[in-house]
């Protein structure tokens, strides 16, 4: 069987991963570096805690496959440091969690269990969360794929008689089946294949601040009401937030965007940081959907299957497992989150 993967993010090359291992004759599409739009930077926070408790079983699952996917590459890609929310979703999450089964805590903030850069009043505890390491995973994933991972902007996915044809430049080739998870670029490819993803984007941003000596060690990864935070490169603690969507918005352009968002975010950590100095140090871009929040989505035509939502690198090695089955069997899987109604 052959399989074309399009898009090469973290969804992209887990599906590669997992479809090498099973022998599979699969290519993987990608125009720019790998893993370098969304799946962009170096680090990002891994939690159970989410809002429904299919996502919060889903998350357990795919901790317990970072770890073999750590066994394999030598080396641990989650750093144990916990994950603490706060803010008005915190009792939400803390409900879904204990729904699930997942070990959690909720403590005021007066409590010795937290370690934040801040204050916070109550609290979840998230022990299995923590600080993913990108960088490891995308040298895990990229040596994996190895020269199965093709440099090439598909231009367009459609079915024929013989399966279906993907075309990039002059080249053309059929595939048995084919998955399109190519962020951004989605909505587009998907069309000429009949479905119909979003298409909304906005600009973000995400910010690293030095660390004042004297902070708690080591701290909580810390998702707020409207913002997230963790430790990204030594020393640094990374910064990112719900900014206003007039100032993020698409059309405004990327430059107006960062210049927004580099103020907002410095402007939180000077009032709500007490440990974190607000200077900018480093800064990670990549585009967003506006219309989608935690969840996983699925799309299928025919031989074309479609993954798409935010939030995905936690579920990095389940998707490569669910959607590789997804692939071989013809199967749809099962939205989860706040589309589980609209299930195929």
């Amino acid at each position: 069987m052959r399989v074309a993967v399009v898009g090469g993010g973290v969804v992209g090359l887990s599906v590669t991963e997992a479809l090498l291992r099973r022998g599979v004759d699969v290519w993987c599409h990608e125009a720019g570096a790998p893993m370098g739009e969304r799946s962009a930077g170096d680090t990002r926070i891994f939690r159970l805690a989410h809002a429904y408790p299919d996502m919060v079983a889903l998350a357990a699952r795919s901790r317990a496959l970072f770890a073999e996917w750590g066994g394999r590459a030598g080396t641990d890609l989650i750093d144990d440091v916990g994950t603490v929310v706060s803010g008005g979703q915190m009792r939400v999450w803390a409900d879904a969690m204990a729904a699930a089964g997942a070990d959690h805590d909720v403590v005021d903030g007066e409590s010795p269990l937290l370690r934040l850069p801040g204050r916070a009043d109550a609290a979840l505890i998230d022990p299995a969360g923590g600080v993913i390491r990108v960088d490891r995973i995308r040298r895990f994933l990229v040596e994996a794929a190895g020269d199965r991972l093709r440099t090439a902007h598909v231009d367009a996915v459609e079915e024929v008689t013989a399966g279906v044809r993907v075309v990039s430049g002059d080249r053309a080739d059929t595939f048995d089946a084919v998955l399109i998870c190519a962020g951004a670029g989605s909505s587009a490819v998907a069309s000429g294949a009949g479905l119909d993803l979003p298409a909304a984007l906005e600009h973000h941003l995400r910010v690293s601040f030095p660390i004042r000596p004297g902070a708690p060690e080591p701290m909580h990864c810390w998702i707020t009401g409207d913002t997230y935070q963790h430790l990204a490169a030594p020393g640094t603690w990374a910064v990112g937030a719900d900014i206003d969507p007039a100032l993020v918005a698409w059309d405004g352009g990327r430059p107006a965007a960062e210049r927004a968002s580099l103020d907002a975010l410095t402007a939180y950590v000077t009032r709500h940081l007490p440990f974190v100095e607000p200077r900018p140090v480093a800064q990670v871009y990549c585009t967003h959907d506006p219309a989608l929040g935690d969840g996983l989505q699925f799309a299928r035509n025919g031989r074309v299957l479609a993954t798409y939502g935010e939030n995905l690198m936690k579920f990095a090695p389940l998707l490569g497992e669910m959607l590789a089955r997804a692939c071989l069997d013809g199967s749809t899987p099962a939205n989860a989150g706040p589309t589980a109604e609209g299930t195929a």
